[in-house]
């Protein structure tokens, strides 16, 4: 069984588009692949966060995921500054990694803007913090989305020039985990943005804690253009607003967008945006509610990721340890 790692950012409450983008998705991987899925706290202080909120967006991330489905019987759940491997090899990809392979990563120009003087060192060399996160596991697969591709492709450089460099064979390659078509959520205020945590409006997307009323309202509230919904797919084009609300009830009803507007097409916004609430609510509500469960016992979660750390570090462990003699560190014992 091929083993799989993937690890997501303690940013707040994970929205609908984290969920169906991502996170939904790694629960079959549980019956299929050896799975190891990480909060990735280090990660997130590459840019400065207030410590309480991260203590406690660290927890109501694990929370979501648990809710959601990952099931500590069938995968590895922690959080990333548990398990010291990961900065040990981080620090060896750091001296491994080329300046000029970093300097091509275009997420690090998004994230610093123009102030990039100003950006951290860690945001910089980030990409080899979450090499390190894969190879420290031997992972073969990464479930990643088109954003993702290129640090996917800059942590197998990296395993290659430390094989070559050191006469080995010892990292293996990532492939990417293709997942299928991949439902990629829209803003419910700008059908040509992303839905994102980060939006100053919290109409323009939906939280995985709202409860019934907020997720109808948001919808009923969610932008439109005046035409009715068009009987096949290739009558959204350049619809931003319909592509994505149709797009979101075909996700979050396992169908394809071509069945939804087979059903609904020629209907007004008014009717469809009732249905799709009603979706969204009967989906979303047991999770919601089990993550309020979890959350009321702060130290249960907090006793499932310490396990779920021991269990990391028991793979984790002695492959870095092995990639810390190869390199030529006196054993510490």
């Amino acid at each position: 069984m091929q083993r799989v790692f993937s690890g997501i950012q303690p940013s707040g409450v994970p929205t609908l588009g984290n969920y169906l983008g991502a996170i939904r998705n790694w629960v079959p991987m549980q019956d299929t692949h050896e799975s190891i899925f990480c909060v990735v706290d280090q990660h997130a202080i590459t840019m400065w966060q207030d410590p309480k909120e991260l203590t406690r967006q660290t927890r109501e991330m694990a929370a979501a995921l648990l809710a959601c489905g990952l099931d500590p019987a069938r995968c590895i759940l922690f959080v990333q500054s548990h398990v010291h491997a990961h900065t040990r090899l981080a620090w060896i990809f750091n001296c491994v990694a080329r300046i000029g392979w970093l300097n091509r990563m275009t997420q690090f120009k998004d994230k610093a803007g123009k102030d990039r003087e100003n950006a951290s060192g860690g945001l910089y060399v980030y990409p080899n913090l979450m090499a390190a996160d894969i190879h420290a596991y031997h992972a073969t697969r990464v479930p990643v989305g088109d954003d993702q591709r290129q640090h996917l492709e800059l942590a197998n450089d990296i395993a290659g020039k430390f094989n070559h460099d050191y006469g080995v064979e010892f990292f293996p390659n990532i492939e990417p985990h293709i997942m299928g078509v991949a439902a990629r959520v829209m803003s419910l205020r700008d059908g040509t943005k992303k839905m994102s945590k980060s939006d100053p409006s919290d109409q323009s997307r939906i939280n995985m804690t709202d409860d019934a009323e907020t997720i109808s309202l948001k919808i009923r509230r969610a932008k439109t253009d005046p035409e009715p919904l068009p009987s096949e797919v290739a009558g959204l084009e350049g619809r931003p607003e319909a592509r994505n609300l149709v797009g979101i009830l075909a996700a979050i009803t396992d169908r394809m967008p071509e069945d939804v507007l087979r059903e609904h097409g020629g209907q007004g916004f008014g009717t469809f945006k009732g249905v799709l609430a009603d979706a969204l609510v009967a989906h979303l509500s047991p999770i919601a509610a089990e993550m309020r469960r979890l959350l009321d016992d702060p130290g249960a979660v907090d006793a499932l990721l310490r396990k779920g750390a021991d269990r990391a570090r028991e793979i984790a462990d002695p492959i870095v340890a092995r990639a810390e003699e190869l390199v030529g560190f006196l054993p510490p014992r």
